[in-house]
């Protein structure tokens, strides 16, 4: 993934996502504040001519004072494959995690995932981010290491995958290995007879992907309505359910404004929906007396 050309950090701080102001923070805490405020002044005056992303490296190219710009690279240190497949199976427990990252939203509780596997996803101390730069100052992180720090701070705003990447897993491989584990998941708890449902590529790369904690039973849609069993119309009674998907799935991942006008579209299609269904159901139950 490439990023050019690079704009200059945006820094409302009282208004930054908690995962951005987390990085920030790291920042703050550093012991050499002007080193990194030169680097700042960097970042703003555009000084940043490119930075990609090869496996969990950040590689960027910053126009310093020479006339050929300066090539340098930051990275954490990656989890290992069984870390991270500790880490997928507790994020396929929490759907909720899934669906947030999906919108883009950093779950609150996602270091917790983390720690729960003796791993941290943020790095505690600006010691623990390793960089490289092949200008000529000996010191580090120099001017073009810090602009790059700030700017990573605006990515991570865009994309808090990045995050992951720089421990080792991108975005495509996550989310693969959430849709293996629920496929797994499938088919241990629903037997070698149960034949998965298919779901369309589109659809798959945009769903949140949720761990199943039933026995898994694909649904037939054209006999969903259907029951073999005879029936006793007098003792049918149609009602609205009291409890709908949005009770069970709780707060959309959105801006609170953005989800209070979803909610609420949502909830009146709902009733409006219940409604129409009750009535046909007792319009085809008079039928049937």
């Amino acid at each position: 993934m490439t990023r050019s050309p690079v704009m200059p950090p945006n820094y409302e701080l009282d208004q930054e996502a908690w995962w951005v102001q987390r990085w920030v923070d790291l920042l703050n805490n550093y012991r050499f504040k002007k080193r990194l405020e030169r680097g700042r002044k960097y970042a703003r005056e555009g000084n940043i001519l490119n930075i990609e992303y090869k496996g969990s490296k950040v590689i960027a190219l910053v126009q310093g004072t020479a006339d050929d710009p300066y090539k340098l690279s930051i990275w954490l240190d990656a989890f290992t494959d069984e870390d991270w497949n500790y880490v997928i199976d507790t994020l396929a427990e929490h759907a909720l995690f899934s669906a947030q990252l999906l919108a883009g939203e950093m779950p609150d509780d996602i270091e917790g995932v983390f720690t729960a596997n003796g791993l941290s996803l943020f790095p505690f101390q600006l010691s623990e981010v390793h960089s490289k730069c092949d200008c000529p100052d000996p010191k580090n992180p120099c001017k073009h290491i810090a602009a790059v720090y700030y700017q990573l701070g605006d990515f991570f705003r865009e994309d808090p995958f990045i995050l992951f990447q720089l421990r080792g897993r991108d975005r495509g491989q996550i989310l693969e290995s959430l849709r293996q584990q629920r496929q797994q998941s499938a088919v241990v708890e629903g037997g070698d007879d149960v034949e998965p449902v298919a779901v369309p590529p589109a659809v798959e790369a945009d769903m949140a992907i949720a761990p199943t904690s039933a026995a898994y039973t694909p649904i037939n849609v054209a006999q969903f309505w259907q029951y073999e069993e005879p029936l006793d119309p007098s003792l049918v009674v149609i009602a609205p359910a009291s409890e709908t998907v949005l009770d069970v799935l709780d707060t959309i991942p959105l801006p609170v404004n953005d989800a209070r006008i979803v909610m609420a579209h949502l909830r009146d299609l709902y009733q409006t929906v219940s409604q129409q269904a009750a009535m046909k159901a007792l319009s085809l139950q008079a039928d049937e007396k």
